[in-house]
């Protein structure tokens, strides 16, 4: 069982001990100190919270919980029922609304739910005010109000439709040439909120919709991470039905996969590679991804004559960055893509909408729209480590190593060879060095992944 606190919110697994766990008290707790951290920072006795959350089996529990401390803060809510994190993200500055919550442990398994916390934009907080709420909660600094002065909830269940109409009346939103692309997709909604955002968004498109897992039960019906080996109904029903493509979001709609007319993963990596070559194709700009990310999206805004940009990995760092550098599309290499034009937030309804933009406008298959992009292949490995190793020091050692390579250490390290990369970063809840590689063959990427692994396991013999 586990509980992770951050600045981003507080995750964990349902059930078990106080502190341990995500348990009712934890949630109470997390709730308090995020309505006294508002209240601070709005100034007012009674700021406005928007509250969804996805279709996870905890979820109308903990939202129960977190919605009602809240009202026992003072705080006035706007109850959006099953949503989604993007929905939820946009209707936070449209209501005029001080901050929101998203519950949702967006890819973990059933067992785990969390709490994202957002600020007055609908952009989640940054490392300074996330610091602020744990440190508020560790020491249980909260007062409640009284009875005249208890919060006021509001309910509205339309979001998903507003967000939709949104993302239709975007001007990059092709609508006329998606309708007459006649698409049939299968859509997999892991038996989450994506389950109604997606089809309804691809059916108001005139795009034919074949539905997989896409009633919001909570009952995951395959590990609900967006990765291929998790993916085998959807590839084996879009060859089924014939369809043009599948598409898979996971639980809180924010990561966005798609899968090739022959039941072959497109790639989550180049899920904004595809997304970005379409925005850059309709204006000159910058993106930027987290160092993670595939190369690819360098390569292809360095085609279309705009500059790439990395962040440290985490989605307030990536807008941050995107705000620095005035990107016009940057995301992270998981499915996640950020549309400054819509919000500061990752969007599948927003990536759904560039795609079949891009590829009606294109008029090839996909399998035919991925081959057109640079083939790189990425390898993933870990390093455990004994607890308590001088994990930076670890790092720096290989820093000093690789001084002569092109070195970025704003995230652990990267190295940038000149036809490979490997990313070195440190996990912030357990102690091992997490080892990204990206090369032009599988075969580079797990031989260059495996020698990082030897040369980072030599090092910390050295300091046993």
């Amino acid at each position: 069982m586990t509980l992770i606190k951050s600045i981003s919110g507080i995750r964990g697994t349902i059930g078990g001990e106080p502190g341990d766990n995500l348990t009712p008290l934890d949630a109470v707790k997390f709730a308090s100190a995020y309505a006294k951290w508002l209240k601070n920072a709005s100034g007012k006795i009674n700021p406005v919270v928007v509250i969804g959350r996805d279709a996870r089996l905890s979820g109308s529990m903990i939202q129960s919980l977190v919605q009602n401390t809240l009202v026992g803060m003072g705080c006035d809510i706007i109850d959006l029922g099953l949503s989604t994190t993007p929905t939820v993200e946009i209707a936070v500055p449209k209501e005029n609304a001080d901050g929101g919550i998203i519950l949702t442990a967006s890819h973990n398994p059933k067992q785990w739910n969390a709490l994202k916390l957002l600020n007055n934009k609908g952009e989640f907080l940054d490392g300074v005010e996330g610091q602020k709420i744990l440190d508020t909660a560790e020491a249980e600094d909260f007062d409640y109000v009284e009875v005249d002065d208890l919060g006021k909830v509001t309910k509205i269940d339309d979001y998903i439709q507003k967000h939709i109409s949104d993302v239709l009346a975007m001007p990059i939103t092709d609508n006329e040439s998606i309708k007459n692309a006649g698409f049939k997709v299968v859509v997999d909604g892991v038996n989450s909120t994506g389950g109604i955002a997606i089809p309804q968004l691809c059916r108001e498109l005139g795009v034919e919709v074949v539905e997989l897992y896409c009633d919001p039960t909570g009952h995951f019906p395959h590990n609900p991470e967006p990765l291929k080996e998790h993916l085998t109904d959807l590839s084996d029903a879009v060859k089924k039905h014939k369809a043009d493509f599948g598409i898979t979001v996971d639980p809180d709609v924010d990561r966005l996969a798609f899968m090739d007319e022959n039941g072959e993963m497109f790639g989550e990596e180049y899920t904004l590679v595809a997304c970005a070559d379409y925005i850059l194709g309709l204006k000159k700009g910058n993106t930027v991804s987290n160092l993670s990310s595939s190369r690819a999206l360098r390569d292809v805004t360095e085609k279309h004559g705009g500059e790439y940009h990395a962040a440290a990995v985490g989605e307030v760092n990536v807008v941050q960055k995107m705000k620095d550098v005035n990107a016009v599309i940057g995301g992270e290499g998981n499915g996640g893509i950020i549309y400054p034009d819509s919000h500061y937030g990752r969007d599948a309804l927003v990536g759904v909408a560039m795609f079949l933009s891009l590829l009606s406008r294109k008029r090839i298959k996909v399998s035919e729209l991925r081959a057109s992009y640079p083939a790189y292949f990425m390898s993933k490995n870990k390093v455990q480590l004994v607890k308590g190793m001088p994990v930076d020091d670890i790092l720096k050692k290989i820093e000093e190593k690789y001084a002569s390579e092109e070195l970025t250490t704003i995230d652990g390290v990267k190295i940038d060879f000149a036809d490979e990369w490997v990313h070195l970063r440190k996990s912030n809840t357990e102690p091992i060095i997490r080892v990204y590689t990206e090369a032009d063959s599988q075969e580079k990427a797990d031989d260059l992944g495996e020698r990082f692994v030897g040369e980072l396991n030599e090092i910390a013999e050295q300091f046993k």
